[in-house]
C-alpha cells in the first residue's frame, strides 16, 4: 500500500540524514520531525476533503506535541526531513519540493503585506539551516543552501547558497553546490572585504614602486 510505503520512506530518510538515529523504535516514537510530517499528511487529507476544522485540530495538536507548526494546507513533497524541529513554522500557502531538509527554528512564513500566495515556494534538494527565516511569496531554486540565521526576503536562484541578514547569494554557476553543512558556507561580505583589501595592498605597492623610480 502507498500509505505503508510512505511511512517506510519517512523512516529511511531519518536513518540516512541523522547519524544519531540508533534504531527503528527510537525513530518511530522519539523523533518529533517524523511525527510532525505524519500528522501533517493526515491534516492535509482532511483539508483537501473540505474538513478544515478537523485539519486544523490535527495541526494544532501536532504543534502542542512536537513544537512544530505546519498549516494543513501546506504542500510538501517526498523525502522531507525536519531535524530536531522545535520552533519550525510552515505557513498556509507554502510549497515544498522533494528532498528538503529543515533544521530547528526555521520559519517559512509571510510578511503580513501579501494576500493569496503569501508564503515561500521551495524547490528540490534544499537545505535550510537552523534559525533561518524565509518570508513572503519568494521562490528558492533547486539545489540551494540557506545558511543558519539567514533572513530571505527575495527569490534565490538555483544552485546557490544564501547567507546573512538580509540574505545575500553566492552563485555556483551551472553546477550543483558542494555538499555544504548549515554553517560552513561562503560569506559574500567577507569575500568582498578580502577583495578590497587585496586591491588596497596592490595600490600601495604600485605607489611605493613609483616613488622608488
Amino acid at each position: 500500500m502507498k500509505f505503508i510505503q510512505t511511512i517506510k520512506d519517512d523512516i529511511n530518510i531519518v536513518r540516512s540524514r541523522d547519524p544519531a538515529a540508533k534504531g527503528l523504535f527510537e525513530i518511530i516514537f522519539l523523533y518529533p520531525g517524523l511525527k510532525a510530517i505524519r500528522m501533517h499528511r493526515r491534516a492535509n487529507w482532511f483539508y483537501r476533503h473540505k474538513m478544515p476544522f478537523i485539519a486544523r485540530w490535527i495541526s494544532q495538536r501536532c504543534s502542542r506535541k512536537t513544537g512544530i507548526e505546519i498549516h494543513p494546507a501546506a504542500k510538501i513533497g517526498k523525502d522531507f526531513f525536519i531535524d530536531h524541529g522545535t520552533g519550525v513554522v510552515i505557513g498556509e500557502t507554502t510549497e515544498i519540493g522533494d528532498n528538503v531538509i529543515l533544521y530547528q527554528g526555521v520559519t517559512l512564513g509571510g510578511t503580513g503585506k501579501e494576500t493569496g500566495k503569501r508564503h515561500p515556494t521551495l524547490g528540490n534538494n534544499i537545505l535550510v539551516g537552523a534559525g533561518a527565516k524565509i518570508l513572503g511569496s519568494v521562490t528558492i531554486g533547486d539545489n540551494t543552501k540557506i545558511a543558519a540565521g539567514a533572513v530571505v526576503l527575495n527569490d534565490i536562484p538555483p544552485n546557490s547558497t544564501a547567507v546573512g541578514v538580509p540574505a545575500k547569494v553566492v552563485r555556483v554557476d551551472g553546477e550543483r553546490p558542494e555538499d555544504l553543512d548549515q554553517i560552513h558556507v561562503p560569506d559574500p561580505i567577507q569575500q568582498e572585504i578580502n577583495r578590497l583589501e587585496a586591491e588596497i595592498t596592490a595600490l600601495k605597492e604600485a605607489v611605493e614602486k613609483e616613488k622608488n623610480q
